[in-house]
């Protein structure tokens, strides 16, 4: 492995834990920050009511904008959770070639409940000037909590 080749792995495990962090602060410039212009960020695999898929930066913005508003309206909540933290654990990078790499990557959600939910992203990365920004992420869930407090986030953010 050379010198260039790990930068690009350090990059995009950053680009991650930029993801994560902006994403369970309901942090939206941050947030935003990590994608591609023309990103797009997806479930896949997962029952209907978490379905969801948005195409470009406006409609991730919009898509975390809505979630953010709902999640401080006591009235009708995103979720029921006081806090969420995402766990980021095993990440298998492939560089394809200066300027394009996949990954895969299994994460844990915590809240108020403990373990709550859990699956892997794949994801695609574009080099973008010194930045490995998300071209492409889809989620996959492998499991809920049955007591899980993201049963209706999804439905109520879309």
């Amino acid at each position: 492995m050379i010198l260039e080749e790990m930068l690009a792995r350090e990059a995009i495990r950053d680009t991650m834990a930029r993801y994560t962090v902006a994403g369970d602060g309901l942090r939206l410039a941050d947030f935003l920050a990590v994608f591609t212009d023309d990103a797009i960020l997806e479930s896949e695999g997962v029952p209907e009511a978490d379905r969801f898929r948005y195409a470009g930066k406006g409609e991730i913005g919009n898509w975390i904008t809505r979630w953010s508003e709902r999640a401080r309206d006591a009235s009708s909540p995103t979720h029921a959770a006081t806090f969420v933290r995402h766990h980021l654990a095993t990440s298998k990078i492939d560089l394809l070639d200066s300027e394009v790499a996949r990954a895969r990557t299994y994460w844990t959600a915590w809240t108020d409940i403990g373990p709550d939910h859990c699956g892997y992203y794949l994801d695609e990365f574009r080099r973008c000037g010194d930045a490995w920004l998300i071209a492409h992420r889809r989620i996959r869930l492998d499991w809920r909590a049955p007591e899980s407090l993201f049963v209706t986030a999804i439905a109520h953010s879309n």
